[in-house]
C-alpha cells in the first residue's frame, strides 16, 4: 500500500511512466520475474572494484565492518557516527553524516547504475546486503562497500528492460539509501535535502564524466537514456520519497553543460570545509557564490 499511496502524491505524469509504475507495483506484489540470474566477469567485478572500490572478498585481517543494516538503529547510527566523527575530527554528528552520505552514495550508487546501464546488470545493494568496510587504525577513512551476494540480474529483452531498471533503481534508493538518510536524519539532525544532493551529485558526476568515456555508440544511447529517466521519468516510489531527488537538484543551465559539468553550483553545502585541513570547500559550494 506504501507503493499506491505514493504514487498518488503526484498524478501528473505521462501515460508511459503510469504503465511503468504499474509495471512496479505489480513487482512488488509478487509477480513473477522476467529476468535471469547470473553472476559479473571477471573482467566488470575488475573495474568496479578499482573505480568505485566494491568488494566481495570476505573480510580481511586489519579491517572492520558494520552491516548497513545497523544504521536503521537510532542508537547504533549515533554510535557509527560518533565514531566516524573521531576519524574525520569533526566538530558535529551533522557535518560527519553530511560526510559520510557523500561517501556512502558513492559507495553504492555509482557501482550499482554503472553495471545496470553499462553491463545490463543489476546489483544487489538491498540494505540487508551491504557491509560497510574501514581500515582499522588508519589516519583517514578509507572504506569500501562489500557485499554478501554477489550474484546479478539481468532483463531477458530489451522490453522488459523497464520493468528490471525500475527493480534495480528501488533496490538502491527506496530500499537502501533513503532509509539510512532517514535514520541519519534522525540520529544526527541533519537536513535530508543535503543527504540527498550528496546522493545526487554523485549520480550526475557518473553519467556526465565517468561512464561516458569510452563508450560505444550503443553504450552512449543507453547511458543517455538511464540518465534522462533517473531524471525526468523515474517516479518518487523508486527513490522512497515523495518526489524524485535526482531531478530537484538538477540545473540544466549554461554552466552545467556537458563540456563543463562540475560547475553546476549546489544549492546545499556539504560542509566539507568544517573537516578539511586547511580549510577548503567545494568548487561548486553555494557558499562561494554567495561571498
Amino acid at each position: 500500500m506504501a507503493a499506491i499511496r505514493l504514487y498518488m502524491y503526484n498524478e501528473e505524469h505521462s501515460e508511459n511512466d503510469y504503465r511503468l509504475r504499474k509495471r512496479y507495483i505489480a513487482a512488488c506484489k509478487g509477480e513473477k520475474s522476467m529476468t535471469k540470474r547470473s553472476v559479473l566477469k571477471s573482467e566488470e567485478l575488475d573495474v568496479l572494484t578499482k573505480n568505485f572500490r566494491l568488494t566481495i572478498d570476505p573480510l580481511s585481517e586489519g579491517r572492520q565492518s558494520v552491516a548497513a543494516s545497523q544504521l536503521l538503529d537510532e542508537s547504533g547510527c549515533s554510535a557509527y557516527l560518533e565514531w566516524l566523527s573521531g576519524i574525520l575530527n569533526s566538530p558535529s554528528a551533522m557535518i560527519t553524516a553530511s560526510q559520510f552520505a557523500k561517501r556512502y552514495a558513492f559507495l553504492t550508487a555509482a557501482p550499482v547504475l554503472y553495471a545496470m546501464t553499462l553491463y545490463n546488470k543489476g546489483l544487489n545493494l538491498s540494505i540487508d546486503n551491504c557491509h560497510i568496510e574501514s581500515i582499522e587504525g588508519a589516519a583517514s577513512w578509507q572504506s569500501n562497500i562489500r557485499l554478501s551476494d554477489a550474484r546479478v540480474t539481468s532483463p531477458e529483452t530489451r522490453e522488459q528492460r523497464y520493468a528490471w531498471r525500475d527493480d534495480v533503481i528501488s533496490n538502491l534508493f527506496a530500499g537502501n539509501l533513503a532509509k539510512i538518510w532517514r535514520s541519519m536524519s534522525r540520529a544526527a539532525n541533519v537536513p535530508m535535502a543535503i543527504m540527498w544532493e550528496n546522493t545526487a551529485v554523485r549520480v550526475y558526476s557518473l553519467y556526465e564524466k565517468k561512464i561516458v568515456a569510452g563508450a560505444s555508440a550503443e553504450e552512449k544511447l543507453r547511458i543517455q537514456e538511464d540518465f534522462d529517466y533517473l531524471l525526468h521519468k523515474a517516479p518518487a516510489v523508486l527513490y522512497g520519497d515523495t518526489r524524485n531527488p535526482i531531478a530537484r537538484f538538477y540545473v540544466p543551465s549554461p554552466k552545467a553543460a556537458a563540456s563543463n559539468p562540475s560547475v553546476r553550483v549546489r544549492k546545499t553545502c556539504c560542509y566539507y570545509y568544517k573537516v578539511s585541513s586547511p580549510e577548503e570547500y567545494c568548487t561548486t559550494c553555494p557558499k562561494l557564490q554567495n561571498g
